[in-house]
Order: C-alpha cells, then sequence, then structure tokens
C-alpha cells in the first residue's frame, strides 16, 4: 500500500500532525508513507523516520498539477483544510482521498467533493465560537486523528514528535539553569501589547528567574531594545529549528504569544504561557492551546490603556508564578 500525506502550511500545525502521522504508520505498518511539505516546514518532519519519504512542493508550483505527479497512491489525505493540500490530494487520483474544512466554509465544502470522497467537518468556526459561549472544539490534535481514521488509521498515538539529538542540544549548554523563555513574536507589539509593555513584563519575570528570548524573524526590528536591558539574561536570533526547539526544552517555562513556539514547546514537554489574541479567544485558546503540558491561557485586551496592560501584565506573571511552583511540585 502506498500512502500520501500532505501539509504545507506552517511549522506549529506540523508539529500538531506528527501524532496523525505516527497513527497512520501505526496502523499501516507495511505501507509506503510519503508526506508532501513545503521547504519551510520540512524541518518539522525531516528526521521523524514514520515517514518513508519527504516530497517537497515547490514554491509556485500549481498544486493539482503536482499531485497529478504523484500518482500511484492508495490513500491520500490532506492534513490541512486549505485548498493547496486539498488540490494536491485531489491530483494524485488515490482510490481514497480525504480531508476536512470548517463548518461555515460554504464554498469549501460544496468544492471539496472536487478533490476528496471522503471529508470531515470541523466544528472550529471562531464567530460561532463567540456567540455560543459553551461551544465546545477539538483540539486540533483530536481533529486530525479524527482525519485519519476516515483514511482508516485507527491505532492511535497520542504524542507529539520532534526529534532532536545531543548536537542540538549544545547550545542550551551556555544558558543559565532552569530560565523563563520569552518567544518574541510580533503579537508582542500590536492589539492590545505593546514594546515598552512587553520590556515590563521581562522585568517582571526576571525577579522569578532568569529570562532568555528567542527572537522571530517579525520581530527582529525590536530585538534591540531587548538586548539593551538589563533583565535580559541572553537574547538567542536566528537559530536553526533543531537549536530553537533544544532551547524552549531547556526552559523550566515557555511565554509566547500564539506562535508555533506553542508548539515546539508541548513537543518538548515544557510548561507554557500563551497570550492569545482578545478576538476569538474561545476558539484559539480550545483549538490551538498548548498539548498535553501543564499551561496557562491569557488573553490579551482589547485595548492598549495602562489599566488593560497593567492587568495583563499581572496575568502572565501570576501565570508563570503557578507554572513555577507547579513545575517543582
Amino acid at each position: 500500500m502506498r500512502i500520501l500525506l500532505s501539509r504545507t502550511d506552517r511549522i506549529g500545525d506540523l508539529v500538531l500532525s506528527t501524532p496523525a502521522i505516527a497513527t497512520v504508520r501505526a496502523s499501516f505498518p507495511d505501507a509506503h508513507l510519503a508526506i508532501v511539505t513545503s521547504e519551510y516546514n520540512r524541518v518539522v518532519v525531516e528526521r521523524n523516520d514514520d515517514i518513508d519519504e519527504l516530497i517537497i512542493l515547490p514554491n509556485g508550483t500549481s498544486a493539482r498539477s503536482f499531485g497529478s505527479r504523484l500518482g500511484g497512491y492508495d490513500i491520500a489525505v490532506a492534513l490541512a483544510p486549505r485548498a493547496v493540500d486539498m488540490r494536491l490530494v485531489g491530483g494524485t487520483r488515490a482510490a481514497l482521498r480525504v480531508g476536512y474544512t470548517y463548518e461555515r466554509r460554504w464554498l469549501a465544502r460544496l468544492t471539496a467533493a472536487l478533490y476528496v470522497n471522503r471529508v470531515m467537518v470541523s466544528e472550529a468556526d471562531p464567530e460561532l465560537c463567540d456567540r455560543e459561549p459553551g461551544r465546545i472544539v477539538r483540539h486540533e490534535v483530536v481533529q486530525l486523528l479524527d482525519l485519519v481514521e476516515l483514511a482508516g488509521a485507527r491505532r492511535r498515538i497520542w504524542d507529539l514528535r520532534l526529534d532532536l539529538t545531543a548536537q542540538d542540544r549544545v547550545v542550551a549548554q551556555t544558558l543559565p539553569n532552569e530560565p523563563i523563555l520569552l518567544h518574541l513574536g510580533q503579537r508582542w507589539f500590536s492589539d492590545g501589547s505593546t514594546l515598552d509593555s512587553t520590556l515590563s513584563i521581562v522585568d517582571e519575570l526576571a525577579a522569578l528567574a532568569p529570562v532568555v528570548i528567542t527572537c522571530a524573524r517579525d520581530s527582529e526590528a525590536n530585538a534591540p531594545a531587548f538586548e539593551e536591558r538589563k533583565s535580559v539574561a541572553r537574547l538567542m536570533r536566528a537559530l536553526p529549528f533543531h537549536q530553537w526547539a533544544a532551547v524552549l526544552e531547556h526552559a523550566r517555562v515557555v511565554v509566547t504569544v500564539d506562535t508555533g513556539a506553542t508548539h515546539v514547546a508541548s513537543a518538548v514537554r515544557r510548561p507554557t504561557l500563551v497570550a492569545f489574541e482578545h478576538r476569538y479567544f474561545r476558539l484559539n485558546s480550545q483549538e490551538w492551546s498548548p498539548y498535553r503540558v501543564p499551561h496557562v491561557l491569557v488573553r490579551k485586551p482589547a485595548r492598549e490603556d495602562e489599566d488593560s496592560l497593567s492587568r495583563f501584565r499581572r496575568e502572565i506573571v501570576s501565570g508563570v508564578v503557578g507554572l513555577l511552583e507547579g513545575s517543582h511540585a
């Protein structure tokens, strides 16, 4: 049997797909299992021996045409609810083609039959979650396990997977012991959070433990402000993916906004505090919360007045205190 999976979007989403990948492997141990990724997110699975073949979708390539060149598959599964992955899977013309979309993406639901012959409809809808406070949304990991079950993969594996080596972990040997790690992403600097307020958060966290900062590319412009801060023990930029994961693994607690750092921290089993966006908090805090690790979820304020920012800072520091105490319980 030949099975093809496709996930060409973000790094964090592919991290959350690793239990589904492992479930397909465990359910079809003798199959040839291939996965299509982008050049960007391939780092998540390039060491993963659940996969027999890693295929890169070139930038700018027609997904359906590319899929048509990947013939000979019995099963193809789009692990992302995106047109790119659905079209790629459809192009394979595999006998069983599986994908999913969201409840109120009406056009996507109508066109899904063009690409897949088994479709899962996800209950994850930001507007419905705001209207219906009791609405339950499955975690992304669970949704993906339910998805691959439609393809016959029923032997569920629940753990996230990242393959780190001793060489990856060398980078963390020069860091302080048991630091708080704060990952900078652009969402620290907009829509209910500011540069000055984030610097104050770092100052307050430094009173609890040494603070190490990692920096996403979208936050490079703000990195110097943190490098100059006396409360920052170390700021690390442009780390290769596996070294970055090893630095997160070294932390006692990870603090981040809603980025891939949330899911990498879960994969290396670190307690995590996530500041989610104010809008659609009810959805995001269910579907993309830290997975199977101690965590605290904080809602960013709707405004950037000082009272709101001060409350936001207190919630973050209080949440980190709780996670630090729990990590030594």
